[in-house]
């Protein structure tokens, strides 16, 4: 059932599209003009919006654009006897779902309804999958150092400058690059990955670049690479310290000329993405080795991020305990464990090489191994694996 409101100055058709529509198991409510609409909208929720155009005082387009400003999720059909072309085109730009004339073809109408409702349901679906999404990759932190990061990626994430993230192991520079991607103009575009230091180097380039078909022996068909597959979002390099020279000669030109080629190819390819890149290396020091090329690190750190170690921002342990708990416990279908104040203080007291990472794995191990209420007893005697 689906909570309708009609709106328009005849009464008599506020009255047969209450009987259809409550006929077909909905709850409607009437409006006889603009002003009393806008008060029932402010003081609850309605599905579909029917709005007349032509009406004394207010007429529809104003309505609608109060109805936008009030909750512009809401599906408002759009419905008018003196309608024009373009007046209906006006409509949907500010945000109609959709627009028909009068005398109504009831059939259309309630076909019409019903998609609205669908759409609705699936947009709905889709911010509560957005928010499921959002929690798995939240930042967590409320220290200062995480402050000034988290200040940082709301800074720069609307712009397309190009980041360079730095930091340890564990230490979260995926979920930093994620951030600003998912908070930037590319939100709804390609957020595509590559772990350099995982593809072997002779296949980095036909990795990031794609190839032609009988580019080299395996090469048995023509393949999209990553700066393809990410056009127009975003491309997150990780460990780029271990990207080989000839990798890095071929991505400093991508950045320079937004232009790309496939192995085996000679035919150029405009990209238009948006480069993230990250490695735990000092590359200063690779620079000096001759393992990195200076000129493409100054092109990829126009801006730099440095995240924190966990043993740089310990007061962030409680936070991180009482996150990853609920987290850990959703995923095993038990119940919250609590970790009393001595357990938090042995956590903190501990050095974390593996940061992040290795915090949870201790956090799931001492939910797993522990008793209901863990103890800095239990933490020393599971905080570190057994063979330490």
């Amino acid at each position: 059932m689906s909570k309708i409101l009609v709106i328009d100055d005849q009464k008599s058709i506020r009255n047969t599209l209450q009987d259809i529509l409550g006929y077909e198991g909905n709850e409607v409510s009437l409006a006889e003009d603009g002003k009393q609409a806008l008060e029932l909208i402010k003081a609850q929720k309605f599905d579909i919006i029917l709005c007349d155009i032509k009406m004394p005082e207010m007429d529809g387009i104003e309505v609608l654009k109060r109805v936008m400003e009030i909750n512009s999720e809401v599906p408002v059909i759009m419905i008018s006897g003196h309608g024009t072309i373009d007046t209906a085109v006006e409509a949907i730009k500010l945000g109609a779902y959709d627009f028909i004339e009068k005398p109504l073809d009831l059939n259309r109408l309630l076909v019409t309804i019903r998609n609205a409702v669908e759409r609705k349901e699936l947009v709905t679906e889709t911010k509560a999958l957005r928010r499921k999404v959002s929690k798995t990759y939240e930042m967590i932190g409320e220290s200062d150092a995480m402050k000034q990061v988290k200040e940082m990626i709301d800074k720069v994430a609307p712009t397309d400058a190009r980041v360079l993230i730095t930091g340890e192991n564990g230490t979260g520079k995926e979920l930093v690059a994620r951030w600003l991607h998912e908070k930037s103009n590319r939100a709804g575009k390609p957020f595509i990955e590559v772990n350099c230091a995982a593809i072997p180097s002779e296949l980095i380039e036909s990795e990031l670049f794609g190839h032609e078909k009988g580019a080299f022996t395996s090469a048995v068909k023509q393949r999209k690479g990553k700066f393809e597959q990410a056009h127009d979002g975003t491309i997150f390099l990780d460990e780029i310290g271990d990207m080989s020279l000839s990798a890095q000669a071929k991505v400093l030109r991508a950045l320079q000329e937004k232009v790309i080629s496939r192995v085996g190819s000679d035919k150029d390819i405009k990209v238009d993405v948006r480069i993230l890149a990250a490695t735990n290396k000092n590359i200063q020091e690779e620079i000096q080795k001759n393992n990195f090329r200076e000129d493409l690190y100054h092109r990829l750190s126009v801006i730099l991020i440095h995240i924190p170690s966990l043993n740089e921002r310990k007061e962030d342990i409680p936070l991180l305990t009482d996150h990853f708990n609920e987290i850990i416990c959703k995923e095993l279908g038990i119940g919250k464990k609590i970790f009393d104040k001595s357990a938090i203080k042995a956590l903190q007291s501990k050095s974390w090489t593996g940061n992040i990472r290795e915090f949870r794995n201790v956090v799931e191990r001492l939910i797993i191994l522990g008793s209901d209420k863990i103890t800095e007893k239990e933490v020393k005697a599971y905080a570190n694996p057994v063979w330490q």
